[in-house]
């Protein structure tokens, strides 16, 4: 039974720094997000508004996704740093690339338009999985 206890004694230093590190990147990024894109789904969340919280959970899974799969190859805090901010870069690009293709994006978002918002969706998870597929093989 000792070996299991030194094995999580060294382990759980490196576990916690890293998972601490995907966190503050899942949230730093999903703070950015909501900075950047043209209307503040937090707010409208809080009003009711239920196209705001599809996008918005396909924005914080559309992160997740790939940081995830990041962690799980990384071998070193850079690793998870550095392709954190490509993780976001490229989730903000897929944003705007469905902002261009989706009419009104942002009115139809506000004005609580359900079928654009999962389409929005799909587009996010399909870009985040990806992403994570890219990622992974990065090593």
């Amino acid at each position: 039974m000792e070996p299991v206890f030194d094995t999580l004694l060294s382990g759980f230093p490196y576990f916690i720094s890293h998972f601490g590190l995907t966190l503050i990147m899942l949230g730093a990024g999903v703070f950015i997000y909501e900075k950047i894109t043209p209307y503040h789904e937090l707010e409208l969340v809080r009003q009711g508004n239920v196209a705001a919280s599809i996008s918005m959970a396909a924005g914080i899974l559309g992160l997740a996704i790939p940081l995830a799969s990041c962690l799980e190859g990384s071998v070193s805090l850079w690793d998870i740093f550095i392709w954190g901010w490509v993780i976001l870069i490229i989730q903000i690009l897929a944003f705007y690339f469905a902002n261009l293709v989706i009419d009104n994006l942002k009115e139809r978002i506000q004005n609580n338009e359900i079928g654009p918002a999962i389409l929005l969706f799909a587009g996010k998870i399909s870009i985040a999985l990806i992403n994570a597929a890219a990622i992974s093989d990065k090593f």
